[in-house]
């Protein structure tokens, strides 16, 4: 079978390629070829990449020691995303204490306060603002820095963190390891100091945390860091951004939230459902340690796996008309945050941050509307508007 290239091509803004649909209704399972590494198979059912994310027959582990499928030269991997049980659980356990429904909501009230104020200072200064840097972006960083123990004022060194950490081609690999190594050293530091003196965020728990007498190392601990803030802070602002740009593209969804705030939490799931986030498939392949059938036919042991979440979630095999944006849908199972032991450590947080924006914003400004064209980012894992003009 002949390989398509991939990526397909580019697309633009919240689009998704027309070929992940044609893919998804007659070659569920595709081969394709990326830039570098081997070829692999591209996922774009529902079922079939649910059942990838959560298998143990499928391995993220057995990337770090194969030609993988990428989009650079070299292959740059991440703490979490390079293990598989038991070695993932044990992390994962050590972190999951501070990401709990109970913990999160703990923090709601400190969310709020700041969307109030980033709010007050874009009314203050009046229209147009850029909603990019003076909302979606400065909301989440807050709040990572808050719950890390990470001072804002260093903002810098984490923004650099987060721009290498979700590079696919915006930098070189050489550029994205030099950008990485500053903001390791500097948490490595802030970790050192809790070590002295503790204080209550989760850069102090990691340095105590232990379980079953099995204490982080100090490259664990700060490779751990990294991934929160680069993974989580930049989604989250990109989630934000993406959100509100598709509720200004839907006026009436968006009236429905502002008549019925009650539906906020069900319009969050939905939207992390609708809007494809990835600039393109989950690029974490993971590699079959036996025969897998599929509904396409069977991945052999030792073949990698791509999977196109956006693509499964606009599956109609599990979403009636999948393509229309509903804020009253029942979008629960959606695949954005994953599925299974690699599902995202801070999916609950992340989730109670949009909906304290997307309730701040709605709120505050009834007449919210774009104030000029949107330019979108490229090359890096997460879609999202470069800057964004509003008025109201």
């Amino acid at each position: 079978m002949i390989a398509r290239s991939y990526p397909f091509g580019p697309v633009d803004g919240l689009e998704i390629d027309p070929m992940y649909a044609r893919l998804r209704d007659d070659e569920p399972l595709a081969r394709v070829k990326l830039p570098h590494g081997e070829e692999g198979w591209l996922l774009t059912r529902y079922d079939d990449v649910r059942l990838a994310l959560g298998d143990p027959r499928f391995s993220l582990a057995q990337a770090a020691v194969r030609d993988t499928p990428r989009m650079g030269p070299q292959r740059i991997g991440a703490i979490l995303t390079d293990l598989d049980p038991p070695d993932h659980t044990r992390l994962r356990r050590l972190l999951a204490h501070a990401f709990t429904v109970r913990r999160v909501e703990q923090l709601r009230a400190g969310a709020e306060r700041i969307a109030g104020e980033l709010l007050d200072e874009m009314e203050k200064a009046g229209p147009p603002a850029d909603l990019v840097t003076a909302y979606a972006v400065p909301l989440p960083g807050l709040m990572v820095c808050d719950l890390l123990g990470v001072p804002y004022t260093d903002r810098d060194h984490f923004q650099d963190l987060a721009a290498a950490f979700m590079s696919i081609t915006a930098m070189t690999d050489e550029e994205k390891l030099s950008r990485l190594g500053e903001p390791a050293a500097y948490l490595s530091g802030l970790a050192d100091q809790r070590r002295e003196h503790q204080e209550d965020d989760l850069i102090s728990a990691l340095v105590v945390a232990q379980e079953e007498g099995d204490r982080l190392t100090a490259d664990e601990l700060v490779q751990l860091t990294v991934l929160l803030l680069g993974a989580g802070y930049d989604s989250t602002a990109a989630h934000i951004a993406n959100s509100v740009y598709t509720l200004l593209q839907f006026p009436g969804q968006a009236e429905l939230l502002r008549s019925d705030p009650e539906l906020m939490p069900a319009a969050v799931e939905e939207l992390l459902r609708w809007i494809p986030a990835q600039e393109i498939s989950d690029i974490l392949p993971r590699y079959a340690l036996e025969d897998v059938e599929l509904s396409g036919g069977t991945v052999q042991a030792g073949e990698p796996v791509l999977l196109a979440k956006h693509a499964a979630n606009r599956d109609p095999r599990q979403y009636p008309d999948p393509d229309r944006f509903d804020v009253t849908r029942n979008a629960k199972g959606h695949l954005t945050f994953g599925h299974g032991p690699h599902h995202c450590i801070g999916a609950q947080l992340a989730r109670m941050d949009l909906q304290v924006a997307l309730t701040a914003i709605l709120d505050r400004f009834p007449g919210l509307r774009l104030a000029g064209d949107v330019p979108w980012r490229t090359g890096l894992a997460m879609r999202g508007p470069l800057a964004m003009a509003v008025a109201w």
